[in-house]
């Protein structure tokens, strides 16, 4: 009897031991120390939006919501996930969103590849002359293989001279979409066969809707740019 109970406690033992090991295998986020919490909320930005600087002044759900971003694919907080530390609620939920739509093309997230993402994004940006999403996306989108021409032409208000077929397609779902408020058939076609089907659209309206969110959330702060950032809309 006394063999059995050992070896139900090794067995046991055992199992936490692998739970443990699988909980902290190496690429998986780490949990932030308090002080890089610290760090972190003491350079929010706080414009016309009474965003906390102190940590160990916050809530318990606005320290929550500090430790969730940073435990995820985010290494800072900035912009609108800033603005929204005043309502902690809203702004996990938008943040996990938020993140899903940010770093498409890893597994987990937007099925829509960062070229056509980011394609989106600006679209939205320009829409809502959002200088700080501007800013902080026209150079990723030519890093992501989004042509330096494409991204003038919108950054000028004009169609494109010359688009591939995937960005084309995507151009003319965002931009038709946002004026008109509707897609037509044909358009919602071309954009599904360019983003792998419904799935693809989906994500592409979600990204689109997040971002107005975002753009939305710096518009009510007036957020300021980075320093040595420059405006691209009045």
């Amino acid at each position: 009897m006394q063999k059995r109970v050992l070896w139900a406690i090794v067995v046991a033992g055992a199992l936490l031991v692998g739970v443990v090991v699988q909980t902290q295998a190496p690429g998986g986020p780490a949990s932030p120390t308090i002080e890089q919490l610290r760090q972190v909320v003491s350079r929010l930005p706080s414009n016309r939006i009474a965003v906390p600087t102190n940590y160990d002044k916050m809530t318990p759900e606005q320290q929550a919501y500090v430790r969730s971003i940073l435990t995820g694919p985010r290494s800072d907080i900035s912009g609108p996930l800033a603005v929204m530390m005043v309502s902690p609620g809203l702004g996990d939920l938008s943040q996990k969103a938020m993140a899903y739509a940010r770093f498409a093309g890893r597994e987990g997230f937007s099925s829509v590849t960062p070229k056509l993402n980011e394609l989106a994004i600006l679209i939205v940006a320009k829409h809502w002359a959002a200088n700080y999403v501007w800013n902080a996306h026209h150079n990723y989108a030519v890093k992501m293989g989004l042509p330096q021409e494409v991204v003038d032409a919108i950054l000028a208000g004009r169609r494109p001279a010359k688009m591939e077929r995937d960005v084309e397609a995507v151009y003319n779902f965002a931009t038709e979409f946002l004026s008109t408020k509707r897609a037509s058939d044909a358009t919602l076609q071309a954009a599904k066969a360019v983003l792998g089907g419904d799935r693809g659209v989906v994500d592409l309206v979600g990204t689109m809707g997040l971002y107005q969110i975002s753009s939305m959330m710096v518009a009510v702060d007036q957020t300021p740019l980075a320093a040595g950032a420059k405006p691209y809309f009045p």
